[in-house]
């Protein structure tokens, strides 16, 4: 289809880079594509069916830079205006986390106001399941923060780390949040977790958002992390004055974070007992790191191996597998330990998010998992 009916298709008036059609653009929007496959090259999306997405940047040449599922897509100029853009291909059901990047700096979408921290942007396909409990935060906004923190100074782990915690809804049990910073800073998990309580769809918990240095030596599968919650954090969090049940622990984990946790589940059963994990690295073997394809070894990697070597007795755990269904070649790893460990007599969830390997993907997963995991 011709570009100016395309931008017409997309509610935008006026010629591209006049003030009225500045004056009308915003977040990106979607149209149904045709079966001709209308859009840039470059990007992930599926053969025939799915979405049109146009992207708008005003005045420099610029990239947009996708935290899953794409390549970068160039943007093109619209004559000589300061108008720059891209027709991206999306397949149906899709959340992205992306970014303009011009100059060698990386910008959030200033047309856009949702917000992912301060340099990133979201934008979802029409179709794409909402996310509840999530507000719109801009990209400058500053998100609320616990008020609670304890400093952590770990001798098996070493160096130092700020852990907050908060009570959502008073406080009850412990979940913990890896990669802590990145709910905190990047996603309003804290806000998330007081309106789930709020409605009724979980219990009062408590918010544990710890901090990672090193996450490939601390997330791979070794016991260090692990201990360091039993015998330092959790004795923390119980002297920190809010109100807290370690007893009914759940770790949430994403990705290398997913993975760690899932060790945890299956190395030390008395204290990890409740998972939520998403898109969690299952490929992971002490030889897949630093191979040319890290995906490419045997189905659930190290995890499937000990499953199937251990036959522990999993009916104690309960546990909820997210992957994005944009991460096709994550699903066979992530489907093999699932299978395993429901064999193990483990309670199972399994879904599958609109997304790729992204935060934007995991938001919705985390909140609704924690909620199923605690029972």
């Amino acid at each position: 289809m011709g570009l100016e009916t395309a931008f017409a298709a997309f509610g935008l008036p006026g010629e591209p880079g006049s003030e009225e059609f500045w004056a009308a653009a915003g977040a990106p929007a979607s149209v149904p594509a045709d079966e001709d496959g209308d859009g840039d090259d470059g990007s992930g999306g599926s053969d025939g069916g799915g979405w049109v997405t146009l992207f708008l940047w005003r005045g420099s040449p610029a990239a947009i830079v996708f935290e899953s599922w794409s390549d970068n897509v160039p943007l093109r100029r619209w004559g000589v205006t300061d108008c720059w853009y891209a027709e991206v291909r999306m397949p149906a059901r899709l959340r992205v986390t992306y970014q303009f990047v011009a100059g060698g700096t990386a910008y959030a979408d200033p047309l856009n106001p949702a917000g992912a921290g301060g340099d990133r942007s979201m934008a979802a396909t029409p179709d794409a399941p909402a996310q509840p409990h999530w507000p719109v935060i801009g990209a400058d906004d500053v998100l609320p923060v616990p008020r609670t923190r304890i400093r952590w100074a770990s001798e098996r782990l070493g160096g130092r780390r700020t852990v907050r915690i908060h009570p959502a809804g008073g406080g009850g049990p412990v979940v913990l949040l890896l990669d802590g910073d990145d709910w905190l800073y990047l996603h309003p998990a804290m806000t998330a977790f007081d309106s789930a309580v709020a409605e009724g769809e979980m219990p009062p918990v408590t918010l544990v958002f710890l901090p990672t240095r090193d996450r490939e030596a601390e997330f791979g599968c070794r016991p260090q992390l692990w201990e360091a919650v039993r015998e330092e954090l959790l004795p923390l969090v119980a002297e920190s004055g809010v109100p807290a049940d370690p007893d009914r622990l759940v770790i949430a984990g994403q990705s290398l974070g997913a993975l760690s946790a899932v060790y945890a589940a299956l190395e030390f059963p008395d204290l990890v007992s409740r998972v939520a994990c998403q898109s969690a690295s299952l490929w992971w073997a002490p030889d897949a790191v630093k191979a040319a394809d890290p995906l490419g070894g045997p189905a659930g990697g190290t995890i499937a191996a000990r499953l199937r070597e251990a036959r522990p007795d999993l009916s104690g755990l309960r546990i909820a597998f997210d992957v994005g269904e944009h991460e096709t070649r994550m699903l066979p790893h992530c489907e093999a330990v699932e299978s395993l460990a429901e064999r193990a007599g483990a309670t199972v969830r399994v879904s599958r998010s609109a997304s790729g390997h992204d935060r934007a993907g995991w938001r919705h997963a985390l909140v609704r998992d924690v909620a199923w995991a605690l029972g």
